[in-house]
């Protein structure tokens, strides 16, 4: 079972500096899981990457996709709706975290990797009670 990620996880990741950087690395190090990521993260955590370390993080995010070191993952026309249903019914989701929770729902995962404990910790999804949001 993939591991879905949102953008707070891959920029801890790269940035060594980051409250959550050693906390995610060790979560991660300690899976075997595929990392998974929405399509939709990929357009932030890039401007992310760019503006905060450089464009040689920038380049590392795009090699680790070349070597599919992250898996992506494109939303349906379903989970789009979903997305539109769920941004409706919680004021405090963008289209970014809608869309990453949509995703995990129609892949039936029960578990989140983010550091965005505020808005996914809110989310009742349709197919487990809460989400596990990890590490």
């Amino acid at each position: 079972m993939p591991l879905l990620v949102d953008t707070g996880v891959l920029y801890a990741l790269a940035d060594r500096r980051d409250a959550w950087h050693h906390r995610v690395r060790r979560y991660l190090e300690g899976t075997r899981q595929t990392l998974l990521a929405p399509v939709t993260i990929l357009p932030e955590v890039a401007y992310l990457l760019r503006e905060r370390i450089g464009t040689h993080a920038e380049r590392a995010l795009v090699a680790s996709l070349v070597k599919g070191e992250i898996a992506v993952e494109e939303p349906t026309a379903r989970d789009w709706a979903r997305v539109e249903a769920l941004m409706d019914k919680y004021e405090i989701l963008g289209l970014v975290d809608a869309s990453v929770v949509a995703i995990a729902e129609r892949l039936k995962l029960d578990t989140i990797a983010t550091t965005d404990r505020r808005d996914f910790s809110v989310v009742r999804p349709v197919h487990v009670e809460r989400f596990t949001l990890a590490p």
